[in-house]
């Protein structure tokens, strides 16, 4: 069976398509009568309007593109509820992409988004894409950084990050007032703002301490639960074991504490562990003596949706930039 056109809706109304339009868009004058006659063929032949032809003519999708590097990452996807909960109301819809790390991904999903039309990105970035993104946002096309920003001279992004380096230069120095001194870190992707401003934080409060920054006791976790399973393996096989635990991301956390349980480890007393971002697998434990950084995804969420109000419905300028203050907690 055919598909239903706007030219068959005007031949089977007895009008034009240009009235035919007006109805379906409710724009300009249709007398009663005529409008409830199209209406009538429209739902009798069951026509679905063409969207793309629509978002064309408007110059507008009300589409936003969300790419994150882990959309099974659940801070990730509260942020995206963030953003979709902020742009809802004006008729807004998200696509939501994951780079799953990859630089490369990254980038093909940019150019689908642009290619596509969406509205605005919003991009949590696996790094190496700067030429792209500052290419996309030259052209009109509005991007908002989330959770990782990209340094590009003279070339400011609207961005809603947390301050990494405060945060894991606290979360560190808790450590070493403990009286931990072998800290075994779990570092993510150093490509991107929150692996390196992260390892800076650490970097920060052991050289405050006088404490050397040991390689032996650096391991990259990729950002991922089996890179902190891989980590927990490596720091439980040295031969002088750290005393503390230190991972920069949830998915890693979960992925230690995963192969210490496995293996016995008792926490805190064999080990204490410290996360920058909560994990709720943490609660399980019998005496978790569990330190993190305490992060607002969703909060982050809404102030992205609510900068892309700002550019979109009130057309205001930028860049708009909000940095979200680290909150150390304990279980």
């Amino acid at each position: 069976m055919a598909k239903v056109t706007i030219k068959d809706v005007a031949v089977e109304s007895g009008v034009s398509t240009a009235t035919v339009s007006r109805v379906i868009n409710n724009s300009g004058f249709v007398s009663e009568p005529i409008k409830e006659r199209v209406m009538a063929v429209i739902q009798r032949l069951n026509y679905q309007p063409n969207a793309i032809a629509k978002s064309l003519k408007q110059d507008k999708t009300k589409t936003i593109g969300v790419v994150v590097p882990d959309i099974s990452n659940a801070f990730f996807m509260s942020i995206s509820k963030g953003i979709e909960d902020s742009v809802h109301e004006e008729g807004y819809n998200l696509f939501i992409c994951s780079g799953d790390e990859n630089p490369q991904k990254e980038a093909q999903l940019l150019q689908l988004l642009y290619e596509k039309r969406v509205d605005a990105i919003v991009l949590a970035t696996s790094g190496k894409n700067e030429e792209t993104v500052a290419r996309i946002q030259q052209s009109g096309l509005p991007v908002i950084l989330i959770d990782r920003k990209i340094d590009k001279e003279n070339h400011p992004f609207d961005m809603v990050v947390e301050d990494n380096v405060q945060g894991a230069y606290q979360l560190t120095k808790q450590l070493i007032q403990q009286g931990h001194r072998r800290i075994g870190v779990i570092n993510g992707c150093l490509d991107v703002s929150t692996g390196s401003d992260r390892f800076n934080g650490y970097a920060k409060a052991m050289n405050e301490f006088a404490l050397p920054v040991n390689a032996d006791l650096v391991y990259n976790g990729l950002f991922s639960q089996n890179g902190g399973v891989q980590a927990a393996r490596y720091f439980m096989s040295l031969p002088e074991r750290p005393t503390a635990i230190l991972s920069f991301n949830n998915h890693m956390t979960f992925g230690v504490l995963l192969e210490l349980t496995r293996r016995g480890v008792r926490i805190p007393e064999d080990v204490t562990i410290a996360s920058y971002g909560e994990v709720d697998a943490a609660l399980l434990l019998k005496q978790p003596g569990f330190i993190f950084v305490s992060q607002s995804p969703y909060e982050m969420g809404t102030k992205a949706g609510n900068i892309l109000l700002e550019r979109l419905v009130h057309k205001k300028e930028g860049p708009f930039q909000e940095i979200f203050e680290p909150v150390i907690k304990r279980i």
